[in-house]
């Protein structure tokens, strides 16, 4: 499985150490960026360089986004098909993220956690399947089913149109 890395300024330290103790653990890691500790970066940028990525290999492989608050990463993958993308604070959550929602994504905080705690997390969360019990199928069935009729109009399009004037 290959792991796709991705964070901006504030996530760019994490990302370095969790790309190292990957790739010591023999996992195949591609780095999306940022290369560089740039301040001035934008998490979107990398965000979606991930999610873009995991979206089309979504069987194959996995994405690790991080930002200050985890937040606008996960915003931003989400925005892709296939894509199930939440933030972990603690190894706990990384295991319900992995075994009730298989989710793909995992994003990471930086303004929360140490390398050390982001480690844990992605080891729990790397090393935890999808439960695959009924009841998860059934929900991750109806997010795909969301995610078609807005993304593919074919399929009945957005259920409203937004007036900004409301």
């Amino acid at each position: 499985m290959l792991i796709y890395l991705g964070a901006d300024h504030r996530g760019y330290a994490i990302k370095e150490y969790l790309k190292a103790f990957l790739k010591n653990a023999g996992y195949p890691v591609s780095d999306m960026g940022n290369a560089v500790l740039d301040e001035n970066d934008d998490y979107t940028d990398f965000a979606s360089k991930v999610a873009e990525r995991v979206s089309v290999d979504y069987d194959r492989s996995r994405g690790i986004v991080i930002c200050g608050s985890g937040a606008g990463v996960i915003i931003t993958a989400n925005k892709y098909p296939h894509i199930r993308s939440a933030v972990a604070l603690t190894p706990d959550q990384a295991y319900d993220l992995r075994n009730d929602d298989d989710v793909n994504i995992l994003g990471i905080s930086a303004n929360y956690i140490t390398p050390e705690i982001a480690q844990k997390i992605v080891v729990t969360w790397l090393q935890t399947p999808f439960a695959n019990e009924a009841r998860f199928r059934r929900r991750i069935e109806k997010l795909s089913q969301i995610e078609m009729k807005i993304n593919r109009p074919e399929f009945g399009g957005f259920p409203y149109e937004h007036n900004p004037n409301d």
